[in-house]
């Protein structure tokens, strides 16, 4: 299948990709980026951790953990001891538009220096100052202890097909000069990278799959490569498809800025909900539009990712990147406005889906368990953020973002709805009856929807499931 697949892994949703790699030698300044491959056993260990989580649903690796000798109590406390670790902490990039340049994970960080570190010693001198002295020291404990039950249950019994698939992926990769695309990449998107710094790309056995997982950050890319995956043209259309994230995320600020303004100049209502897919869009049309084309030699009839809206973007955009790239152009004002008119002309409805626009979210309740309906409803999410308080400062920090809004008011209806009215031009002339339930959906003058749901008896998702 050459279907872009969210799974679970790690305990959080990821969406399936595999990433572009391939084994050059260290070549002179100003030539192509150098993109390294390589086995991190230290990395594999701690992703083979995450998995035994409890609270994380079935897998491959738990299946095989829970029918050997080693689930204990012993071992079973080490997983509780490590399920309880703080490892991930965020910061933004504030100058840059909302939601143009990815946050920074510390978990990346960690997982980062796991790949490069050479072995646990060195990976905490790393990674001081990232987590607390005694997680890091934790959590090298944890991994040192699970490193010879992994190497038992899962690197050892695959190492024969998983080196031999390694071998061969390397070999088609320099056949095919898949470096080629990254510079592609890097003209059409009017972005850079310093050829100094090679990707360093580590992999790791998924036996008894049918699928793929993976992660890019920083210059790493990490996945689990199903030990009979035979496609390769397959694999390295997605494996760009992440790699055009990447070269999208590293556009410089005044690029970012240009895009973001083409967009806000654009007169479309359907601009904004636009701009939130165009990550998605774009990188699928490269990646498992016009990579895998020139793999196969001709285009894939099935679906390029199994989510409806970016899918169906990709491919009704696919012509005009394809004749930017041939044209050796770069993104510009034309192309934007031509992609949001393309969403405009065949899409118009998305606006209103609640299962496209709840992709991109901003929630405030007083009730925490809404929380979780709303992400149980809509699983799938591209940026979301949360506030358990309805204030006028949790307001303004709403307002700041394109995000769909959504404020959910279960007590002191009558005060905190005149609350919201007041925050928002669009509800200049709304009417409300406080002591009867409702759920609203209003179309905000900075082109994003604002959800409204006055909540008496009813449920949270018997409230949604009533919005038009």
């Amino acid at each position: 299948m050459r279907k872009i697949i969210p799974q679970i892994i790690s305990g959080n949703i990821k969406i399936v990709f595999l990433f572009p790699f391939l084994f050059l030698a260290t070549l002179a300044f100003g030539q192509k980026v150098t993109f390294k491959i390589k086995y991190s056993e230290q990395l594999a260990v701690f992703v083979f951790l995450q998995n035994l989580s409890e609270n994380y649903p079935e897998n491959v690796f738990k299946t095989e953990f829970q029918k050997s000798k080693y689930c204990t109590e012993k071992y079973k406390n080490i997983i509780s001891k490590f399920d309880k670790l703080t490892l991930d902490y965020s910061y933004r990039f504030e100058e840059f538009p909302y939601g143009s340049k990815k946050s920074v994970q510390t978990e990346d960080i960690l997982k980062k220096n796991l790949i490069e570190s050479k072995d646990l010693k060195d990976f905490q001198v790393r990674s001081i100052g990232i987590i607390s002295n005694k997680t890091l020291s934790d959590l090298a404990e944890s991994i040192l202890e699970f490193t010879p039950i992994y190497n038992e249950l899962i690197y050892n019994p695959n190492k024969e097909k998983f080196e031999k698939q390694l071998q061969e992926i390397t070999k088609y990769s320099n056949e095919h000069q898949i470096e080629n695309y990254f510079e592609t990449g890097l003209l059409f998107y009017n972005s850079s990278w310093n050829n100094s710094i090679p990707f360093e790309i580590a992999f790791y056995p998924l036996p008894n799959s049918k699928g793929f997982t993976a992660q890019a950050f920083c210059n790493n890319f990490i996945s689990a490569i199903q030990t009979d995956l035979k496609s390769y043209k397959d694999l390295f259309s997605v494996m760009l498809h992440e790699t055009f994230h990447i070269i999208y995320d590293e556009q410089s600020l005044e690029v970012k800025t240009e895009i973001d303004n083409y967009f806000k100049e654009n007169k479309s209502k359907c601009s904004n909900y636009a701009y939130q897919l165009l990550n998605e869009a774009l990188a699928t049309a490269l990646g498992n539009g016009y990579v895998y084309e020139q793999l196969d030699g001709k285009i894939d009839t099935q679906d390029w990712y199994n989510k409806k809206y970016i899918n169906l973007m990709a491919k009704q955009i696919y012509p005009l990147v394809k004749e930017y790239i041939n044209q050796k152009k770069s993104i510009d004002k034309d192309l934007i406005d031509n992609y949001i008119k393309l969403y405009e002309v065949n899409f118009p409805n998305w606006i209103n889906e609640l299962d496209n626009i709840m992709t991109y979210r901003y929630v405030i309740t007083e009730n925490e368990k809404d929380f979780k309906t709303i992400n149980q409803m809509f699983r799938y999410r591209s940026r979301s953020e949360y506030d358990s308080q309805i204030t006028e400062s949790s307001i303004e920090e709403m307002k700041k973002t394109p995000l769909t809004k959504m404020i959910i008011i279960s007590k002191d209806n009558s005060e905190k709805l005149k609350l919201v009215k007041s925050k928002f031009s669009a509800l200049k002339n709304w009417k409300f009856k406080a002591e009867k339930e409702f759920a609203e959906k209003i179309f905000l003058d900075d082109k994003s929807q604002l959800i409204l749901l006055n909540q008496k008896e009813s449920t949270i998702e018997t409230l949604i499931k009533s919005i038009d």
